[in-house]
């Protein structure tokens, strides 16, 4: 884990639980940096950016990095997929078209990509060097 006052850096095992690790963290780093007021966007960015990652990469390693510099507050994950993420396309759901089932619970929608476009003011996505990729989003506090 790397970690300074302006950069936080975790790797986790991209499962379920991750996207309420990514959530917990980002509050204290929020609340230390007086930007609670955009917490609402960056939760909810961050959940939908693992959600992506635990779905590519499902049991495997990604990393969670929530930093903050002239230009606003970045969430990025790490997967080690070389795929590009892809908006699927929205689905108008109704209470006949809704599946509540425990395998299908997440997979009802498709509109965790375009949230994160509206509420970030630039994201994207970007091959690491390495392998895999990030996908990240830029918050303006």
């Amino acid at each position: 884990m790397m970690s300074t006052p302006d950069c936080l850096l975790i790797p986790m095992l991209a499962s379920k639980a991750a996207a309420g690790l990514a959530r917990t963290l980002t509050k204290t780093r929020l609340h230390n940096w007086g930007y609670m007021h955009i917490s609402d966007d960056a939760f909810l960015i961050a959940s939908e950016l693992i959600a992506n990652a635990v779905t590519a990469t499902p049991g495997e390693e990604i990393r969670y990095q929530c930093s903050r510099d002239i230009a606003g507050v970045l969430i990025a994950v790490w997967d080690a997929s070389p795929e590009p993420p892809q908006a699927r396309p929205v689905v108008e759901l109704t209470l006949d078209t809704l599946d509540v089932s425990k395998e299908h619970w997440d997979d009802n929608g498709g509109r965790g990509l375009p949230l994160v476009a509206a509420l970030a003011a630039s994201c994207g996505h970007t091959p690491d060097p390495t392998g895999g990729k990030w996908v990240w989003a830029r918050l303006k506090p």
